[in-house]
């Protein structure tokens, strides 16, 4: 008895390829195991002959040529064989049905090319259809890209000419080196435009060379060989010259022309001269670099909305305006979205000193996004669970810091793109992130891209009040963050009271996209968050005024920012009026550090010290412990395990700093205005008494 399809192909096909070849069949299957569809149908019905060799069915090669064979055969009558297969035909006959059988294949296949990316349900993600009555901008790139991947060839996308002539160069700051200062040039003039140093900026070349810090395994890596083009989108208002000329010097430099299909310049009502004509007569220069301005001042959210509605690229990119790109910074990002596009990646970003633009990682380099309570950006290690084999592969991540990312474009036109209810600038980068996860879709780190950015010593121009920044996020907590949001309110009381304006359009996005709950997004991505950042804030071990048994002075930092040393002062309970520069409010809390402010509104410095005679002084708070890890001891010393030291004072002087711990010594005991006992004795292991 010949074989049947069902029991040459154990299961049923969704669509099947089938190319023969003279004396050997090669049947390749690009299919979803599911029920049969119209198009196989459509393939079966027409296919009327299948020439197989016998040994593919396991069948002996010259006895079973006979099995077939009857005298219609020899006739030139195969009406009564079995349609699929047929054996030991003379030469011109099978000759003729082989030709026969390409023809009708072609026919059936050229006609219906498409059929190849139904493979993607299995080894891709497939695209995502439209949402109903989305509109999207339209473009070269229709999200389509995506074909079947598995066993594509994969390339290595390294500019090594580029890496060479890099690897040359010479001069102040090149290979991301600290420019030499001198005295004269700490002149606060400098920053006062730019919020960096631009007499730097100006004096280092355009083109500079950047080291390459990436994992050793990432120059190794392979990218597939057909990625996605990308539109790449730079806001900008007011920006320095140089800064934005090394942005797109770095760019055009280091990303391979084929992934790019724009860079858009993206002016928000600049009123800068060397901004206007000057620039556009730079930027003529390179084909691909269009500039579009906006007619009035809109902000930093609707002016990224207003590059992607323009965009033709299949991928968006978006950059902020005083980046440097690394090398071979874009294949990573692009390989994960053509992998899955329903995925925003993010480089790893390094940091360009505001004042020499020395180019490093930041502290603990790879790192998961995370929030606490007060909606603060925070970045979390990666928990051994998350951890991979190869520290150079993507990670997971929570929510993204906001300015440097790549998404499909269309699926980031599905999701709505920003909220256009929320204003100017804050917020934006949690309502994108929660709902690409709560949505059905992913977020990445990549760590073989990276991009250096300018972290600003401050903001050089107007940004939105407290209250627009205020209302961005209790927007976003309003549609995205269901019961959650509560604990934001009892940290922002004063945000219980704000209008959020309409947000119905929001709310029917989400239901629409059929996105997941909040508690849902806690439980399976964010789940290692409330680790270091509890919805419900523990108890703290001490709090309210720290006051010196010596000098019988309170420690008071003055509402000081990162870098600022903590002083004594007259305690401002023992005064006759309270004047607004003090602060001698501090919680040493659950964490083992020591914050300004009382329990529950605490700011986000913490206590720091670096050596065991340093100044104490406040630091952006980093949950690590390290030099933020304090131990407040029995005989009323604080100590500090990292140096081995104990804090003391120069009551004369006012002064606080760190000294070898000396039980006897008045000036190094310190009492908290109040102390919960419990707590303290839970934390009294680091207090090595």
């Amino acid at each position: 008895m010949i074989p049947s399809v069902e029991s040459f192909i154990s299961k049923p096909i969704d669509n099947a390829v089938v190319i023969v070849f003279w004396r050997k069949v090669t049947v390749r299957l690009f299919c979803r195991w599911s029920t049969p569809s119209e198009p196989c149908r459509l393939v079966l019905s027409r296919l009327q002959t299948f020439v197989a060799s016998p040994q593919v069915l396991g069948l002996p090669r010259r006895e079973e040529r006979t099995l077939a064979f009857n005298t219609r055969s020899r006739q030139g009558d195969f009406s009564n064989f079995s349609p699929l297969l047929l054996f030991a035909m003379k030469r011109k006959q099978k000759r003729f049905l082989q030709m026969t059988l390409l023809f009708t294949v072609a026919l059936i296949f050229l006609p219906n090319i498409g059929l190849w990316s139904l493979y993607k349900d299995k080894h891709l993600v497939k695209s995502a259809e439209p949402a109903e009555h989305q509109t999207f901008p339209l473009g070269l790139g229709d999200g389509q890209f995506y074909s079947w991947t598995d066993g594509l060839r994969r390339k290595d996308w390294h500019d090594y000419e580029s890496i060479q002539k890099d690897a040359l160069r010479s001069g102040k700051g090149e290979h991301g080196k600290p420019y030499p200062l001198t005295e004269e040039d700490h002149d606060d003039s400098a920053y006062r435009e730019n919020g960096f140093n631009i007499f730097v900026s100006n004096n280092i070349a355009l083109e500079r060379s950047l080291p390459d810090i990436r994992h050793a395994n990432c120059k190794h890596k392979m990218y597939l060989e057909r990625l996605p083009n990308t539109s790449i989108i730079i806001p900008f208002h007011n920006e320095g010259w140089t800064s934005l000329l090394r942005t797109i010097h770095s760019i055009i430099n280091r990303t391979p022309e084929s992934l790019i299909v724009e860079i858009i310049l993206v002016d928000d009502f600049s009123d800068r001269e060397h901004l206007k004509d000057k620039l556009e007569d730079y930027m003529a220069r390179f084909p691909k670099v269009r500039i579009v301005r906006t007619k009035k001042r809109e902000g930093l959210i609707r002016t990224r909305l207003l590059g992607a509605s323009v965009a033709r690229g299949e991928v968006l990119t978006f950059l902020d305006s005083h980046c440097e790109v690394n090398v071979n910074w874009l294949p990573p990002l692009l390989n994960q979205i053509a992998l899955n596009h329903k995925t925003i990646v993010c480089p790893m970003i390094d940091v360009i000193d505001h004042n020499h633009f020395g180019y490093e990682a930041q502290a603990g380099d790879a790192m998961r996004g995370a929030f606490d309570w007060e909606m603060y950006y925070k970045r979390i290690p990666i928990p051994p669970e998350l951890q991979r084999a190869d520290p150079s592969d993507p990670f997971e991540s929570p929510v993204m810091a906001g300015g440097l990312f790549a998404v499909d474009r269309k699926w980031f036109w599905e999701l709505g793109g920003y909220d256009p209810g929320l204003e100017i600038w804050g917020g934006e980068q949690y309502e994108i992130s929660f709902k690409v996860w709560m949505c059905g879709g992913e977020m990445f780190d990549v760590p073989c891209s990276r991009v250096g950015h300018i972290y600003r010593k401050y903001v050089p121009y107007k940004v939105p009040s407290g209250t627009i920044l205020a209302r961005n996020l209790k927007r976003v907590a309003e549609t995205w963050m269901d019961e959650f949001a509560e604990y934001i309110y009892q940290r922002r009381p004063e945000y219980r009271h704000l209008s959020t304006g309409d947000i119905s359009a929001q709310k029917e996005l989400r239901k629409r996209l059929k996105c997941k709950d909040f508690k849902w997004f806690m439980a399976a991505v964010a789940w290692d968050v409330p680790k270091y950042y509890p919805p419900v804030e523990p108890l703290p071990a001490a709090w309210g005024e720290i006051r010196s048994l010596a000098a019988n002075l309170c420690v008071d930092s003055k509402h000081g920012a990162t870098g600022t040393e903590l002083r004594l002062d007259i305690c401002v309970k023992d005064g006759s009026e309270r004047t607004w520069s003090h602060e001698q409010l501090f919680t040493f809390g659950w964490r083992e550090d020591i914050r300004p402010g009382e329990p529950l509104h605490t700011r986000k410095f913490c206590l720091d010290a670096i050596s065991h005679s340093s100044p104490v002084t406040l630091y952006d708070c980093h949950g690590m412990k390290g030099n933020q890890l304090w131990g407040y001891r029995k005989d009323r010393t604080l100590f500090h395990p990292v140096t081995n030291s104990c804090m003391d004072c120069n009551p004369a002087e006012k002064k606080i700093f760190m000294a070898r711990c000396d039980p006897l010594s008045e000036t190094q005991q310190w009492i908290f205005e109040h102390i919960n006992m419990t707590v303290l004795e839970k934390n009294h292991h680091h207090a090595n008494s």
